[in-house]
């Protein structure tokens, strides 16, 4: 008997020498090649990155990099002080919750077969401050805006219904204050 292999089943087991939620903003240079040589420092020092957003800045000539990492705490200050060597790096900053603020979007896809699975799913949404962005006879799509831990409990609490697909954007940081991302 064949047995369906999902990508659940591929997940290793967390290693508890890794630490995880630290975000990255760089500023560079958008010319090609830049993301290619960021991601091998990464890889040369064994983190994973767990999300990466990467748009033009308000000037063409540059682009800002949201990274959310996680990998093993000792080399954290190196890869940054790497990556603030890089040629096309304008500067590479870590921030914390309190520094800034950190903000992530998912598009959930749920099948709503009948009208009491509808206002349940619609129930969590409002609790979320989620909206519902398209509607059929058989299912919707939902957009939850907000810290990784409110996404990730908005999808939790979704997954007790059939979720047929999930996109999210990954992590998007701003500095507070004065201070630059």
């Amino acid at each position: 008997m064949s047995r369906t292999i999902t990508t659940s089943d591929k997940k290793p087991a967390p290693r508890l020498d890794l630490i995880g939620g630290h975000t990255l903003s760089m500023y560079v240079n958008n010319q090609p090649g830049v993301l290619m040589r960021i991601c091998q420092i990464f890889a040369r020092r064994a983190y994973n990155i767990d999300s990466l957003v990467v748009s033009q800045g308000r000037d063409p000539r540059f682009s800002r990099l949201t990274l959310g990492i996680s990998g093993d705490p000792a080399g954290l200050t190196q890869i940054i002080l790497q990556c603030d060597k890089l040629v096309d790096v304008i500067h590479c900053y870590e921030h914390t919750e309190g520094d800034s603020v950190v903000r992530e979007l998912a598009l959930v896809k749920v099948a709503v077969q009948g009208g009491e699975k509808r206002t349940e799913v619609l129930q969590i949404v409002e609790h979320f401050g989620g909206k519902t962005v398209d509607l059929s006879e058989s299912s919707m799509v939902i957009r939850v805006e907000g810290a990784s831990d409110k996404v990730d409990a908005a999808i939790r609490l979704l997954a007790g219904y059939e979720i047929i697909e999930t996109v999210r954007t990954g992590k998007v940081v701003m500095a507070r204050g004065e201070q630059a991302t």
